[in-house]
């Protein structure tokens, strides 16, 4: 009995520390002003109220913010996607000195930090007439996503035996046919872990959109958004954390929509 009690018991304290964020978000955006700043703190508001969440959606274009952040978000993952498909599988299938020195060129684009990358980027998007435009933030965003994109799906098109593209070569396909309609099929929990990733990761990226887009109000993102919330002389935390809330819900949605794919295309690519 010892032994179910304590994995469970350590179980329980483990999601108990990774949630209590998520608690405490949805209480100070519930709770009054004067629970917010009381010490102790109040982990359970005494009159709990929601006119932070009706301020964020009709006082503010809270909707505008969620819609730009799709867009990007879904561009970038689109791109992501199709350019990480070709090159994990141009390195897994066809490797030479070149393919392997292009692919050490993309992993080590991906060490690049953010902000050695914002400048050179702001200047061309200047230059080719596409700052403050929602593509800008959706190409900058494909800077950090496709060098992990093409090394994930990689490792998941090396688990795949070589035999399946030489019986589809023997029916005449292409490496681009065998592509198509033999690996991308048997390789969706990959493709759904890697796209899941990238489009989390652009749905929270900051530092690209604010340097792309700070001048676009219109164009706003949601990272840009929350971080406009905070004044000058006042921070209104209840608004901040409700706007926090509602940003949550589309990822958690795309998380439950591809967890069945998660777990499976994070692990399968170490397997051989």
């Amino acid at each position: 009995m010892r032994k179910q009690t304590l994995p469970a018991l350590a179980a329980f304290i483990a999601c108990a520390v990774l949630l209590f964020p998520v608690w405490w978000m949805l209480v100070t955006a519930v709770a009054p002003p004067d629970d917010i700043r009381a010490y102790p703190p109040v982990f359970f508001p005494t009159h709990p109220s929601f006119a932070a969440f009706h301020s964020i959606l009709y006082d503010r274009p809270m909707l505008r913010w969620i819609a730009n952040s799709l867009i990007v978000a879904a561009m970038s993952t689109a791109l992501t996607m199709v350019l990480g498909v070709l090159g994990g599988y141009a390195l897994s299938r066809f490797p030479s000195r070149t393919t392997r020195a292009v692919g050490m060129s993309v992993l080590l684009a991906k060490m690049i930090p953010t902000t050695l990358l914002v400048i050179p980027l702001y200047v061309l998007f200047r230059e080719a007439g596409l700052l403050s435009t929602l593509a800008s933030a959706a190409l900058a965003h494909c800077t950090v996503t496709i060098p992990f994109a093409i090394w994930m799906l990689k490792a998941y098109f090396d688990s795949i035996p070589f035999e399946l593209e030489e019986a589809a070569a023997i029916d005449g396909n292409t490496p681009l046919g065998a592509l198509w309609h033999i690996i991308l099929p048997v390789s969706l929990p990959g493709l759904g872990a890697t796209a899941l990733y990238a489009f989390i990761l652009s749905w929270n990226e900051f530092a690209f959109s604010r340097t792309l887009l700070f001048s676009a109000p219109d164009n706003w993102t949601v990272t840009i958004g929350i971080a406009s919330i905070r004044g000058e002389y006042i921070i209104s935390w209840n608004e901040i954390m409700a706007a926090s809330a509602i940003v949550a819900v589309p990822i958690i949605l795309v998380f439950v929509w591809l967890e069945r794919y998660l777990v499976v295309g994070l692990t399968a690519g170490a397997q051989k």
